[in-house]
């Protein structure tokens, strides 16, 4: 399952950008075997355009030739979170990460298997909210094509657009199809929001970890704390992933001097990012997760557990234990691709398994529909509290 966030980001654990020395230019090497095999290809591509131009009904502009091969290579590794980007995909992919962009407002996912794109939350009081979308909505037309099976990253750039122009999408709920038009506006992407609840208890909901997350959740935490919170609950439901930086440095905030998270590639190389001594967190704990906390969500639940600083409770969690990285072109253009997998502080990798919580609870089936829950209302959060208390005593 990819998950991003309608306009941009799709999903995965986004590392730093690796800039790529420019796009490969090969000398006057001698025509070997692998030359010759080249050779090859390109007159079959030369082949295969001359069919397309002499017998496909519609006239094709010479240029989608360069971009659907290009993207046809990366797809070719069978890598699901694989994608080649276009200049303008790229521009719209990094504006995303970054905590505004124009859209509709709202995270979506695509089941790997299935291919089907579906709604995972509108942001409250977004134009996905207010035009009557709802969570678990299969998104079947966007702009009029169908887009199941499609390029998450694709089907998120044609939700974009200018602010105040409008999108006509066909939605299947409830066994039939529906047509909503929405307006799209400039959406800041709402990644923290907290409060303190009764008893001290803190609570932080984190939505997605851009580029701002890392700020937010720290003026939230220290906010908490300065109001003299006895305990704390973090909500990564529905979270599925984004920054890796952002979220290591979240967890430097929590956890006490030592490792983090650590990748390896199949060179058998890695990184190990480490937290320092300088801050920690020591309070009764416990986290929220559910099916779609995915990647750095992850990333963030293995770090804590394995330090013993706090409980899981909800669902199990996804189970995404790969790093993607993106490589920048010299001509604006990226690709992304798995490039490593990742360990938990305790040597850990949860690819394909994902975290069982320590006290198990399904979220009632009539809340699953709601856009915004009651916090008395939400039996997933009330279970937690229960849990928190008991650490309290």
């Amino acid at each position: 399952m990819n998950k991003g966030i309608i306009g941009g980001f799709a999903g995965g654990v986004l590392a730093a950008a690796a800039l790529f020395g420019g796009m490969l230019v090969t000398g006057n090497a001698s025509v070997g075997k692998e030359a010759a095999s080249q050779m090859e290809i390109m007159k079959k591509i030369e082949v295969l355009e001359d069919y397309i131009d002499a017998y496909y009904l519609e006239d094709v502009e010479k240029n989608v030739y360069a971009d659907g091969i290009y993207k046809g290579l990366v797809k070719s590794l069978g890598d699901t979170y694989a994608e080649y980007y276009t200049k303008e995909e790229y521009t719209e992919l990094m504006e995303s990460t970054s905590g505004k962009y124009c859209g509709i407002g709202a995270q979506v996912m695509q089941d790997r298997e299935t291919g089907i794109i579906s709604i995972v939350m509108p942001f409250e009081g977004s134009p996905a909210a207010e035009a009557g979308l709802q969570p678990g909505d299969i998104i079947y037309k966007v702009a009029g094509e169908e887009v199941t099976g499609g390029d998450l990253t694709a089907v998120v750039a044609k939700m974009k657009g200018e602010e105040g122009s409008t999108l006509d999408m066909q939605i299947f709920r409830n066994n039939e199809y529906k047509d909503i038009t929405v307006e799209r506006r400039e959406i800041e992407v709402p990644t923290v929001s907290y409060e303190m609840l009764e008893d001290k208890i803190g609570y932080i909901a984190i939505s997605t970890f851009d580029e701002v997350t890392a700020e937010q959740f720290r003026e939230a935490l220290d906010d908490l704390e300065n109001q003299g919170q006895k305990g704390l609950v973090i909500d990564l439901r529905n979270n599925g992933g984004g920054r890796l930086d952002v979220c290591v440095d979240m967890l430097d905030r929590m956890l006490p001097e030592g490792t983090i998270v650590s990748t390896r590639t199949k060179a058998g190389t890695g990184e190990t990012y480490s937290s320092t001594d300088e801050e920690a967190f020591n309070k009764p704990l416990v986290i929220l997760i559910n099916g779609n906390s995915a990647s750095a969500s992850e990333v963030f639940v293995g770090a804590i557990r394995d330090y013993g600083l706090g409980k899981l409770v909800g669902t199990k969690s996804f189970g995404k234990g790969i790093v993607q990285s993106i490589f920048e072109l010299q001509d604006g253009t990226a690709i992304k691709f798995t490039t490593s997998e990742y360990f938990s502080p305790n040597g850990n990798n949860i690819h394909g398994t994902g975290f069982e919580p320590d006290v198990e609870i399904d979220l009632d089936e009539g809340l699953k529909k709601l856009i915004s829950i009651p916090r008395d209302k939400d039996n997933q959060l009330q279970k937690a509290l229960e849990v928190l208390k008991e650490q309290i005593g």
